[in-house]
């Protein structure tokens, strides 16, 4: 049965996170349903990256596979995205549609992901739903030694949340930096996996760091303790987006 990879982006604000669950509304679903509804035909989604609630997405992923769509030009294919986007609420939009190949996998075969948690220091009503606002003075330079640190290190136990069924608590960090785009300080993080609760553990610890709250030192000894209770993980959803999945 053909395959296909659907990309999309979405503000999560409204969604108990991006995998279908129950009781509770998802990316996923609504998206299952927007393409049940246009294709008339059900449709199962295997997703790429989950995202928790209230994280938006800048680029994510679906597989799925169906016949439903196998009589559709590439033209046709367009006009299909233009049609699920009427259909799919405002706050998600899918980018493409596209062909590969049976056995592609939109989980098993991306290379990395790639996070940004965006945070404003002064109040701004355009920003409140997209970013943390933090008003406390930070040290820009220690901030960024804690983010290299964190690429000299592979075992993530003490940043992922705890009833995590997973198998290996190693990654491997490509790219970790804070740096300013146009006023908003953001933290950069590119790694070929990521655990639950990860990022936002990394950011709320760090900005203890950034306060003087605890020293780079003691934030050293934390990636070492694999020991959750000592991470912050209270940061805001509102202020992660997935920006790239990399294939």
């Amino acid at each position: 049965m053909p395959r296909y990879f659907l990309e999309l982006f979405y503000k999560g604000t409204n969604y108990a996170g991006f995998q279908i669950q129950r009781n509770a509304n998802s990316i996923q679903a609504e998206v299952e349903k927007a393409l049940q509804v246009f294709f008339k035909a059900p449709f199962a989604l295997t997703g790429s990256s989950r995202t928790d609630a209230g994280v938006h997405a800048l680029g994510n992923y679906f597989h799925f596979d169906s016949e439903a769509l196998s009589a559709y030009t590439l033209e046709e294919l367009g006009k299909a995205v233009y049609n699920l986007n009427a259909i799919l609420p405002d706050d998600i939009v899918v980018s493409t549609i596209r062909l590969v190949s049976d056995l592609a996998h939109c989980r098993f075969d991306a290379h990395s992901r790639e996070y940004k948690y965006y945070i404003y220091q002064g109040k701004d009503p355009f920003l409140s739903d997209r970013a943390y606002y933090y008003p406390y003075i930070l040290d820009i330079d220690i901030l960024q030694k804690a983010a290299t640190l964190i690429q000299s290190h592979n075992d993530f136990t003490s940043f992922s949340k705890r009833n995590t069924q997973v198998s290996s608590f190693n990654c491997t960090i490509l790219k970790s930096e804070w740096r300013l785009e146009q006023s908003i300080l953001v933290y950069n993080i590119q790694a070929n996996r990521f655990l639950r609760g990860m990022v936002r553990g990394l950011v709320g610890t760090m900005l203890k760091v950034g306060r003087g709250k605890i020293t780079i030192d003691k934030f050293e000894n934390i990636l070492r303790e694999k020991d959750c209770t000592r991470v912050d993980f209270s940061v805001p959803a509102h202020g992660l987006f997935l920006v790239k999945v990399q294939y």
